[in-house]
């Protein structure tokens, strides 16, 4: 709490320490009246300078008439003018016409944050067509799917097996993807309930260094906002190999309505994939959005969405029965696998600018969440005659409400940013089941059943001191706990409960060498995550155990069509956890460090043709087994995505895309490897008139190789005693899929 009371006297401080002098206030638009985001305003006569706020309004300091203002923002053409007459009421309106994205234009010290511009600058180039591919815009980040097409994905990044989401914090327009004390696993994110097509932007970071993410955030975050508007309708339909099937639809419901939008969209995915087992896989998304501006030009956003889905799986199979021919690589030991899910979400969010140098913004959603999961993952380990068969299911709701204030001040003659806020999830789990079953029908035995109640409240404040060139941000989060689960197999009928509160303190620093030059030194302690069933049956006090990271590098444009970005770090964890799903418990494995380098590059060749690529070394070991026997299971050590995008002038599009993930240990002694993969995606699109035909063909060099792999003991019916060996799901050989899209 003192440290609480610092922070406030920090802020009241800063507060009363105003030196604006004179000020310009105005409006960016673009040309169908839609505000802008995050253009750069820089007055060329006294230096200062702001962007605009998420509402379209900004307020430039030390200005005065006569003054020339420059605008710019990538993708959109700059805009220079001239201030004629300053008033404290007037305010200008400035609309800027969009343009193709040229890396040219681009200027590092001119971006809020550099890095994510990356993900925009990928995502406008290179378009995505499944949630996959969303995925897979942050760079560094490889994901792998093992269940059907239903289950969510398996993520890798920085040396981290992260599963579904253990060591990752994503969200979307501020409400949580990851799923805490989840049946299948700490932090599971499904993010297949995201229509690709209404996704608008990615704000990502890596590691423990951010003030405003708490839960999840040890490798990193990820943030996606999806679109206030569309242009235009469209409908999209495609089919491809192995029965696939996607249909599509986003419609503008408010057409040329004054200070409203609104749209719907519509996915229905279905597909059997390549597997001799039929997936039998279908999903059902929908997504509606409605964006209000007040004549205060205060913000209002109602968005839905439900999403469903379906499918059936032949799980991960033991490489020893495809090798003596029992099953091929696309057959199944256990075809029974597979699930069903289910989301819905509410989601009010409101903007407000409260003054002249304070933004207020507040999201407010509530979550319903179905999910049922049918795995074997030791065929007859520990069941010789029904088979070890688990079932894990969950019904789940979510409140949560996140707060959020930005006010530009100074202190003293020093400009300083300063963000802080309030949060509140609220999880309510019912019936949060493990149980070994047959055929999916019946119930052998419940290894797991009760319901869990847990909230966290959060606190943050995360400031910004101008010096010059060097930027200083210290920050700080406050994290507050409630675990309470109460055991449905246990007679006494009582429930057990736990609370925590952590303190987690950040300093990053920033250096604008020059105006396409940026030094940065980014350092935190955050925590790793942990489930409430753990958490109330464990006697120690570490039940959320630090992480501790550090990141040196720079973002730099050597030339006109040239920018890198690299960095080296470290991350050192009190404790990790392993979930083992079939047990239904968390393995502590022990103190561990990561170490690495991050290297990406982006290059616009010309108007037409522009080349992405990243790169990622990583030593990842654990520090308490000894050498030789201290690598981490599935932890990658060098890791290359990229490609090659073409969209010239004559309605032509596509590229060629790349990802690699090389040989890794599965398990402790590394006596065991997963086996690494190159793999190659081709897509081309025609567009004409309002049509345009798309074509897309997923490993075009038809490779043979497994997409998840693990390290796992288990027993075949015929077998007398259990084998510990690479388990695998196949990845997708040579595939072909085409698509009509009608714009209107």
């Amino acid at each position: 709490m003192k440290i609480l009371k610092i922070f406030t006297f920090l802020i009241a401080s800063l507060l009363v320490n105003l030196n604006y002098g004179q000020q310009i206030k105005g409006m960016l638009s673009n040309e169908f009246n839609q505000p802008l985001e995050a253009a750069y305003v820089y007055n060329l006569n006294s230096k200062s300078h702001t962007h605009s706020l998420e509402n379209g309004m900004f307020i430039l300091n030390e200005t005065k008439a006569g003054d020339s203002i420059k605008i710019g923002l990538l993708g959109y053409n700059n805009k220079i003018f001239v201030t004629d007459s300053l008033s404290s009421n007037a305010k200008i309106h400035v609309v800027l016409s969009e343009k193709s994205f040229q890396l040219d234009e681009l200027v590092i010290t001119e971006e809020l944050n550099a890095i994510s511009t990356i993900a925009r600058l990928d995502l406008n180039t290179s378009p995505v067509n499944s949630s996959q591919e969303v995925l897979r815009k942050v760079p560094g980040l490889i994901i792998g799917q093992h269940a059907g097409g239903g289950k969510a994905e398996q993520l890798f990044l920085r040396g981290f097996d992260i599963d579904h989401g253990t060591d990752i914090s994503i969200s979307v327009d501020g409400m949580p993807v990851n799923m805490v004390s989840h049946a299948h696993g700490q932090g599971y994110s499904d993010l297949h309930f995201v229509i690709p097509e209404t996704v608008n932007k990615i704000d990502f970071g890596k590691g423990p260094y951010y003030a405003k993410e708490g839960d999840f955030n040890t490798a990193g975050y990820v943030n996606f906002s999806t679109k206030d508007y569309v242009k235009e309708s469209s409908v999209v339909f495609s089919v491809g190999q192995f029965n696939t099937l996607r249909t599509f639809g986003m419609f503008n419901l408010l057409d040329k309505v004054i200070s409203q939008n609104a749209y719907l969209a519509i996915e229905y995915l279905a597909g059997d994939g390549p597997f001799d087992s039929p997936q039998n896989f279908n999903r059902l998304n929908l997504f509606g959005k409605y964006v209000m501006f007040t004549p205060n030009n205060d913000k209002l956003t109602l968005s839905t969405s439900h999403f469903t889905s379906r499918w059936d799986a032949s799980g991960q199979i033991p490489q020893r029965a495809v090798d003596n021919g029992s099953i091929s690589r696309f057959g199944a030991i256990d075809d029974t696998e597979g699930g069903s899910t289910s989301r819905t979400n509410f989601n009010v969010e409101f903007v407000k600018q409260v003054s002249d140098v304070t933004t207020f913004k507040t999201n407010t959603f509530l979550t319903h969440y179905d999910f049922e999961l049918y795995s074997n993952f030791t065929f007859f380990l520990e069941d010789p005659i029904n088979g070890d068969q688990i079932k894990q299911k969950e019904d789940r709701n979510i409140f949560g409400v996140n707060t959020v204030f930005k006010t530009e001040t100074f202190f003293g003659d020093t400009p300083v940013n300063i963000n802080y806020g309030l949060g509140l999830r609220h999880d309510i789990s019912k019936d949060n089941e493990l149980s070994k079953t047959i055929n999916k029908r019946t119930i052998n035995e419940r290894v797991q059943l009760g319901d869990i109640n847990q909230t966290n409240i959060d606190a943050f404040i995360n400031t910004e001191f101008e010096f010059g060139k060097l930027i200083i941000a210290p920050g700080l989060r406050l994290d507050y706990f409630k675990f309470l689960y109460h055991d449905k197999l246990q007679n006494d009928g009582k429930a057990r409960s736990d609370a925590k509160t952590i303190v987690s303190p950040k300093l990053n620093f920033f250096y604008n060498a020059n105006i396409n030059l940026q030094w940065f030194l980014k350092s935190g302690i955050g925590f790793h995550s942990n489930d409430t069933r753990v958490v109330v049956t464990n006697q120690e006090e570490n039940i959320l155990p630090r992480a501790y990271g550090l990141d040196f590098g720079n973002i730099w444009k050597p030339s006109s069509k040239l920018i890198l970005n690299s960095a080296i770090w470290y991350l050192f964890l009190e404790q990790e956890f392993v979930y083992v799903g079939d047990a239904g418990i968390v393995e502590p494995s022990g103190k561990t460090q990561r170490f690495g380098f991050d290297l990406g590059m982006r290059y616009q060749f010309n108007d037409w043709l522009y080349f992405d690529t990243d790169a990622t070394y990583t030593k990842a070991r654990s520090l308490e087994g000894a050498s030789g026997e201290n690598f981490i299971p599935l932890a990658p050590d060098f890791t290359v995505s990229g490609g090659l995008s073409i969209k010239d002038n004559n309605g032509f599009s596509g590229g060629v895309k790349y990802r690699y993930i090389d040989d890794r240990p599965a398990n402790e002694e590394n006596s065991i490897v997963a086996d690494g993969y190159f793999i190659t995606d081709l897509n081309a699109n025609y567009s004409f008139n309002k049509i345009t035909l798309g074509l897309v063909i997923e490993n075009l060099f038809d490779i043979e190789w497994n997409e998840t792999q693990f390290a796992t003991t288990s027993r075949l019916q015929n077998e007398s005693q259990p084998v510990e060996e690479i388990h695998f799901t196949p990845g997708s050989p040579f595939f072909i899929k085409g698509s009509i899209t009608y714009k209107f």
